[in-house]
Parts: structure tokens; sequence; C-alpha cells
């Protein structure tokens, strides 16, 4: 069984809908941790609630930026990580994770990549710009992560309408539920590549 760590910024709604897509059978993996870099994030409180040990690493307590990867590589190392998960988390992933982890970070994003993707464009700010290129559909991508913002290759999208009154937090809304259903689906999908 796959041992994967979720790193979150946030509120972890979408770690929250990976635990519980675990528990249902859904999703044959196991979350063997949490990183965070913010220590008031409401997804440690999921990840305590839940018995998934949590860290939090953040740049600004090391010394160097070599410093602070090697203290996030040797925690990974620690928790035997097979897969990172990204659920909304705030940082851009160091290159010298993605080269350890090749083809082994999943990351969702708020919109239909590669439209809306890239540096600053990140939660409510997302939907703010789908709403003001007055696009007819929006949704959610997840995609394998690259050494650029939102530009690996993507595994699944689902797809949401955009209505006439829309504001972005009801649009967010919309788009959030269907990243709850896909993306423990695409999870699954791309854990068993793996295994082949």
């Amino acid at each position: 069984m796959k041992k994967l760590v979720v790193f979150a910024s946030g509120s972890g709604s979408n770690f929250q809908s990976i635990i519980d897509a675990i528990q249902s059978g859904q999703l044959n993996a196991r979350i063997v941790g949490l990183m965070s870099n913010k220590e008031d994030a409401y997804c440690l409180k999921r990840a305590s609630a839940n018995n998934i040990p949590a860290a939090v690493l953040k740049l600004s307590d090391y010394a160097t930026e070599l410093e602070y990867e090697q203290k996030l590589l040797a925690q990974l190392h620690e928790w035997e990580t097979d897969v990172i998960i990204l659920a909304g988390y705030l940082r851009k992933i160091p290159s010298s994770i993605i080269d350890a982890f090749p083809d082994r970070i999943l990351n969702i994003h708020p919109s239909l990549l590669p439209k809306f993707g890239g540096k600053g464009f990140y939660g409510i700010k997302v939907h703010k710009a789908v709403l003001d290129a007055q696009e007819k559909e929006s949704g959610c991508t997840i995609h394998i992560v690259s050494k650029e913002y939102d530009d690996g290759p993507i595994l699944g999208q689902s797809r949401v309408p955009v209505l006439n009154n829309d504001t972005p937090e009801q649009l967010a809304e919309r788009v959030l539920i269907q990243e709850h259903k896909l993306y423990p689906v695409i999870i699954q999908q791309h854990l068993e590549s793996l295994n082949n």
C-alpha cells in the first residue's frame, strides 16, 4: 500500500476528502504525514483528529534555503513517502524535492489548466480571473508537479459551468465540490499506474 504525504497550508478540505476516500475504501493508500508551512492552519487539526503525524516547516525558520530543503527531504524520508499530494499548499515545491520524487507529486488547481495557471494564480484570485475573462465554464485540474507553476502533465479535469450572477466565492464553492470528488479518483488511478 502506497504511503502518501499531504502538503497543505489552509483548511485542508481536500486533505479531508482524501482521508474520507481512504476510510470508505475508495482509495487504497495510507496517509503517513501532513506537511504544512503554517502553524495555525486548520489542516493540522484534521491531521490530529485522524491520528496523522504532522510537521510544520517554514523557510523563515532556517538560515538557508538548502537547510530548509534538507530538513524537508529528511522528514519525507522518515515518513517513507511514496507519493506527495499537494492540497492547497501555497509554497513552490523546491526543485530538489521534485528531483527526489519524479512523477510522484500531484497538485490540484482550481481552474481548467492551462487557463488561469502560473505564478500568482491561486485561491480566490483564480475564480476572479475566470469571471473577469467572462468564461462560460471553469473547473479543476489535477496534474503532476514540474519545476514550473501549474505546468506538469494533466491527469484529470472536472468542468463546472459559470453562472450569470456568479461571485468568485460562489464559483469557488462549486469548483471545490468537484475537487473533492475528482482528487481521490485521480490519486487512485495514478497509484495504480505507478504499480505497473
